[in-house]
């Protein structure tokens, strides 16, 4: 469990407190978030995950003084989830140039050992929401992410906490040619990872209420 869990938190969102950005002047990637591998991610696209995360958080904490707290203390969510909806293409390239599959078998039997470790279905649910911010209705997706990652491990014979495996994600991200708007940062072809970039028409906005626009 503890593994897994590893693995869940260095390929999952990483919900934390920031300062909001705020985007002016000319964009450059119009109604796109990022284009990866020639296909674009839609600004339209992450609305919809940021949306269904901020759900299941409203719905997991229907005290407002609480969820108002989860709210601050995860201010670079769109972020977040642009990561991972980049990495999840990174990673599925690296896994298919390595002849990495994953079975619906694979993935029930991954899902019930993990609802078997925490108590249930639900208990699973909140732990990946809470931890991950990982919505229930991508919870499935995200497991599937975490088994193809450590099929990938293995048949690179390492894990994924090594070099190794991230040198195939680097070289699955520069075969994919990654572009992400300036507004959400940049790729880092090396780490695998989106980079906070300094632009001259993005600015910090910390005055509380203002809204971080897609």
């Amino acid at each position: 469990m503890h593994r897994r869990r590893r693995t869940a938190l260095l390929l999952s969102a990483a919900i934390a407190a920031a300062p909001l950005l705020t985007a002016c002047g000319n964009d450059a990637h119009p109604g796109a978030a990022a284009v990866v591998g020639g296909q674009r991610i839609t600004v339209a696209q992450l609305e919809n995950r940021v949306d269904g995360v901020r759900a299941a958080q409203r719905a997991a904490v229907p005290d407002e003084a609480q969820y108002a707290q989860v709210v601050a203390k995860s201010g670079t969510l769109p972020r977040d989830v642009l990561h991972t909806m980049v990495l999840d293409r990174v990673l599925h390239r690296a896994a298919q140039d390595a002849g990495v599959t994953v079975t619906r078998k694979e993935l029930q039997g991954m899902r019930a050992d993990l609802e078997s470790q925490v108590g249930g279905a639900k208990a699973l649910e909140a732990a990946w929401l809470q931890q991950y911010g990982i919505p229930p209705q991508r919870l499935d997706e995200n497991l599937r992410l975490q088994l193809e990652a450590q099929k990938l491990a293995t048949s690179l014979g390492t894990d994924t906490g090594k070099p190794a495996f991230w040198n195939a994600l680097s070289e699955a991200s520069r075969k994919l040619d990654i572009d992400l708007n300036p507004r959400y940062g940049t790729w880092d072809v090396k780490k695998s990872s989106r980079a906070d970039a300094k632009t001259p028409w993005v600015r910090e906005v910390t005055a509380a209420g203002i809204q971080q626009p897609m």
